[in-house]
């Protein structure tokens, strides 16, 4: 039971390990058979077979009368599953996202909210959603738009400012 149990804590100690230094196995491994183990040598992927395998061994050593090579068995299917688990998670979180960043043109044609007037000749503020987030830039209209006004986004002059237009409805 301590061999499972030693496994079981190594993989929590491999997790904790790949939390700073995720990446070590590929890049050891990297070009290795034509990319034949992308992802699957991983730390996490790793970590959580062998904290599975020892662990479900533990348990199945300990709480039934069968031996250690039926203990193995199961240990190696649940870590199994978990390496997968493990694998899956990994892939969706690195196609999560594109990874760029937003940039100030991107805020062209999105539509807001004026939050404080704009006059004639000068510059009030909109409230706009940049990434999901929002943001308040300054802003600069045509005419006069007051409070509450939904606007669109027809330029970008500067970083911390738009030109916008009441929206027409």
């Amino acid at each position: 039971m301590s061999l499972f149990l030693g496994l079981g804590i190594t993989g929590i100690a491999l997790l904790a390990f790949s939390l700073v230094f995720d990446g070590v196995l590929e890049g050891v491994f990297d070009g290795a058979l034509g990319g034949l183990f992308d992802g699957w040598l991983s730390l996490p992927v790793v970590a959580g077979f062998v904290s599975m395998l020892g662990f479900t061994g533990a348990i199945v050593l300990g709480a039934t009368g069968f031996g250690p090579g039926v203990a193995t068995a199961a240990g190696s299917v649940t870590g199994a599953g978990a390496g997968w688990a493990a694998y899956r998670l990994g892939r969706a979180l690195v196609r999560g996202g594109s990874g760029i960043a937003p940039r100030q043109g991107d805020l062209v044609g999105s539509t807001g909210t004026v939050v404080t007037a704009i006059p004639a000749a000068g510059y009030g503020e909109v409230l706009l959603r940049l990434a999901g987030q929002p943001v308040k830039y300054a802003a600069t209209a045509e005419g006069p738009l007051g409070h509450g006004t939904e606007v669109w986004v027809t330029a970008t002059p500067s970083s911390s400012s738009v030109s916008v237009r009441a929206v027409e409805r």
